[in-house]
C-alpha cells in the first residue's frame, strides 16, 4: 500500500502546478469532494446535499468517487480535490510531505462493512466458522483489509494456515463482482447499500458486522492540505456543520425519512432497501456525533496497522489530525 501511494503521490506532485490556483480561493463556495467510495456509510454528507444544509451555508459540493484512499490521496496532494473523504491511513502513509494532508473532521467511529456469505448462516455464524475459508478482505494496505485480519488474527485465523485465506488481491470496486462468479471465494466485506442489495437478490446472506467485531475506530475523515485548512478556514467549518446537521437528521428521524433524503445520491436503489441500510449503520452505532477525533480512536486504528504490518512507528497525533475547526463546530452545534 505505501509503495502504491508513494507512485501516486509522485504523478501527483508534478501535477500541483497545473493546480496552484484552485479551489475555494475566488469566494465561489465551490468545494471539490473526493470521496473514497459511495455508500450509505457518509449518510449524514448526503443528507446535507440533498437537504440543502451546504446551500443554506453558501457551499456548493461537486462529489467524485475515486475508489480508494490511495487515490484520494493523490487528489490532495495533486490540488485536483480541496477535501478528501477517506480513511486517516492515507494521512498516516503521507506524513512527510511538507504541505501535508491533516484530518480535520471525522465521520465515522467503525469499520461500515458487512460480512457476506454464500450460505444463508446468519442465526448460527461465528468468526471461527472462517477456519479454512476464503475470504475477500479488501485491498491491502487498507483499513477495511486491516481490520478483517484484526479480527481473523485475534480468533487465531492467519493468511495461508490451516487453509485460511485472507485475500487481499481484488480491488475494492470489485469484490462484490468476484465473490459472486468465483466458486473459491466463501466470504466477502461489502459496504451498504451493495450488502443488502445481495442479500435481497439472493446472492449472499449478511452474516455480521465488521465494524460491531472490531470496535471504535477512526474508520473515515475529512481531510485537507494544511494550507486549505489555514487559508480556508470558514469554508471547513461550515462545511463540517454542515455535515453535522445532516448527522443531527439522521438521529432526530425515522430511517424511512432518512431514506428519502437519500435516494437522490443512490440511483436503482428504493427508499425500502435505503432504509434497511440506514437501519443498519444506525444499529452498530457507525456515524459520529462529534467531529472531533480522539487520541485514542487513532491509537485503536495504529493497532490494527501495526498488525497488519502496515506501521512501524508512532503516530503523532498532531501530526496527523487537527481538531480546532472539528471543536468549534461541536461547540456551535452540538
Amino acid at each position: 500500500m505505501k509503495k502504491v501511494l508513494a507512485t501516486l503521490l509522485i504523478a501527483a506532485m508534478a501535477a500541483i502546478p497545473l493546480f496552484a490556483a484552485a479551489g475555494c480561493s475566488d469566494d465561489s463556495g465551490r468545494i471539490r469532494l473526493c470521496e473514497v467510495t459511495h455508500s450509505v456509510f457518509y449518510a449524514p454528507l448526503y443528507v446535507a446535499i440533498n437537504n440543502g444544509y451546504f446551500e443554506d451555508r453558501g457551499l456548493t459540493v461537486e462529489l467524485e468517487n475515486a475508489g480508494g484512499t490511495d487515490k484520494v490521496t493523490a487528489a490532495l496532494v495533486s490540488g485536483s480535490s480541496d477535501i478528501g473523504l477517506m480513511g486517516p491511513e492515507g494521512v498516516i502513509y503521507s506524513d512527510t510531505m511538507s504541505d501535508n494532508i491533516k484530518v480535520f473532521g471525522q465521520l465515522t467511529k467503525r469499520d461500515g462493512s458487512f460480512l457476506v456469505s454464500k450460505k444463508d448462516e446468519a442465526d448460527t455464524f461465528e468468526w471461527t466458522d472462517l477456519k479454512g475459508k476464503r475470504v475477500l478482505a479488501g485491498r491491502v494496505g487498507g483499513v477495511p483489509a486491516m481490520t478483517m485480519q484484526y479480527i481473523m488474527n485475534g480468533y487465531g485465523l492467519y493468511d495461508g494456515v490451516d487453509g485460511t485465506v485472507i485475500d487481499t488481491s481484488v480491488a475494492f470496486n470489485m469484490m462484490a463482482s468476484v465473490f459472486e462468479s468465483d466458486d473459491t471465494v466463501d466470504y466477502t466485506t461489502l459496504f451498504e447499500p451493495t450488502a443488502t442489495e445481495y442479500q435481497n437478490s439472493g446472492r449472499g446472506y449478511i452474516v455480521a458486522s465488521v465494524g460491531a467485531e472490531s470496535g471504535e475506530v477512526p474508520y473515515t475523515a475529512f481531510c485537507a492540505r494544511t494550507s486549505f485548512i489555514e487559508e480556508e478556514r470558514d469554508t471547513a467549518k461550515n462545511f463540517l456543520a454542515a455535515v453535522k446537521e445532516g448527522y443531527n437528521f439522521i438521529k432526530n428521524n425515522d430511517a424511512a425519512t432518512v431514506a428519502k433524503s437519500l435516494v437522490a445520491s443512490f440511483d436503482g436503489m428504493t427508499e425500502e432497501s435505503l432504509a434497511i441500510a440506514v437501519e443498519s449503520y444506525l444499529e452498530i452505532d457507525a456515524w459520529c456525533s462529534t467531529p472531533v477525533m480522539t487520541e485514542e480512536s487513532l491509537e485503536a486504528l495504529e493497532k490494527i496497522m501495526t498488525n497488519a504490518g502496515e506501521l512501524d512507528h508512532e503516530v503523532e497525533f498532531d501530526v496527523i489530525v487537527d481538531n480546532s475547526i472539528a471543536e468549534e463546530v461541536q461547540r456551535e452545534n452540538g
